[in-house]
């Protein structure tokens, strides 16, 4: 089975769907191919220039390259009504020959393409959706003038596309809601398939080395045998709020309680971050080194939105807590707290909650066996697949 990916972004360094599903699709014996564009993460975000500046890479049109098993094809963009479309597209997927074309998105330019390329090479067609709830832009409250702009630019085209698209993956029961109601998809099209853990990498301490590892990680941010150490990965922008985190931190040591936290990321609010004592501040690194960090926590906290860290940490066996700014809460029900978003008297009392290493140990061990068994990459690979065969086998391909 030849399967083409069809992606805006690509980065080694991050551990997203763009190249950890690829490379399990391959280790399941697929001859894959990713499509990416020359942007970089996130390129369309305020300020997202100056967080990542340090850590992305570039990429050049026209470049190829072997990454764990797939292909890598890099097109340059050309930006249409306000979006960017990938220049050479066409051609690509016809030297290509794919049987099957998986789309990030579920409206845009991407799948628009790549709807009508399906006439012309006739493979089956899949998108997705990861926009939730909380980052979508969306609401049922919308002026009537805002709400006929999502349906020409939105509605319209997504319901179009849906028509050529065999199943539509949403990543989370918000994003299935926003794929059908705004985005046009055909609502008996739309699948929930959250995203996965490459446990490779991310995986509980089982190891005499993952312990050295981990007693070697806290020493270098200055731990006492005893703190309580909580992590928070990604942007520290103002919508992300990590500060809420640090300021947590400072009320419990004031309370005589051994809490300290360290930072990996970047964004505006870092350097206040780093003035708070018992909060140690880390630049991006490649997303395998983060299993390490998070072996060498005790609590995983995230104070925005969502973000696939989470399901990281808690297959390294830790708990974790989210804000309540987050819909989906598959990943942490059973293993984790949810807190008042923007509320840090109540972050605290979670985090006091998880102040014992028995309730910590209890509610990490159930987080790292529910990724094992139902959030890895090696199972949403081969689900998609058995989706793709079954495409496939409608049409009476081999």
């Amino acid at each position: 089975m030849r399967i083409a990916l069809l992606t805006e972004t690509f980065s080694q360094r991050m551990g997203y769907i763009q190249n950890l599903l690829p490379k399990y699709f391959a280790r399941l014996g697929a001859d894959v191919h990713v499509i990416s564009m020359n942007l970089t993460p996130y390129q369309r975000e305020r300020g997202s220039r100056e967080i990542f500046a340090d850590f992305t890479e570039s990429l050049v049109p026209g470049d190829t390259e072997e990454i764990d098993g797939f292909q890598l094809h890099v097109l340059g963009h050309r930006m249409r009504l306000g979006y960017p479309r990938m220049m050479g597209l066409s051609n690509k997927l016809v030297s290509i020959r794919p049987d099957i074309v998986q789309c990030q998105a579920s409206i845009g330019w991407i799948p628009l393409d790549a709807a009508c390329m399906k006439l012309r090479l006739g493979y089956k067609l899949f998108t997705g959706n990861h926009n939730a709830r909380s980052t979508a832009g969306v609401s049922l409250e919308a002026t009537l003038k805002n709400r006929m702009k999502m349906l020409v630019q939105r509605y319209i085209p997504g319901r179009l596309i849906s028509y050529a698209v065999e199943r539509c993956y949403a990543v989370t029961v918000d994003c299935a809601e926003i794929a059908w109601r705004y985005y046009g998809v055909q609502k008996d099209k739309v699948e929930i398939m959250h995203l996965g853990v490459d446990t490779d990498y991310f995986h509980s301490a089982h190891s005499t080395e993952d312990r050295s590892e981990r007693e070697a990680v806290r020493t270098s941010l200055g731990l006492d045998p005893r703190d309580i150490l909580c992590i928070y990965t990604g942007k520290m922008t103002e919508e992300k709020n990590a500060l809420i985190l640090a300021q947590a931190i400072s009320r419990l040591r004031g309370m005589g309680k051994p809490y300290s936290a360290v930072f990996i990321g970047n964004g505006v609010q870092k350097g206040i971050i780093e003035t708070v004592p018992h909060c140690r501040v880390l630049g991006f690194m490649h997303f395998s080194k983060l299993a390490a960090y998070f072996r060498a926590s005790e609590i995983g906290a995230w104070t925005g939105n969502e973000s696939s860290s989470q399901l990281d940490a808690a297959a390294c066996g830790i708990p974790i807590v989210i804000s309540d700014a987050v819909f989906y809460r598959e990943h942490v029900d059973g293993n984790g707290l949810v807190f008042r978003y923007g509320d840090v008297e109540d972050l605290i009392v979670k985090l006091l909650e998880l102040e014992t290493s028995e309730t910590r140990n209890r509610l990490g061990q159930q987080g790292a066996k529910k990724m094992e068994q139902g959030f890895s990459w090696d199972s949403v690979a081969r689900r998609r697949l058995a989706h793709y065969q079954e495409a496939l086998g409608k049409s009476g391909h081999d």
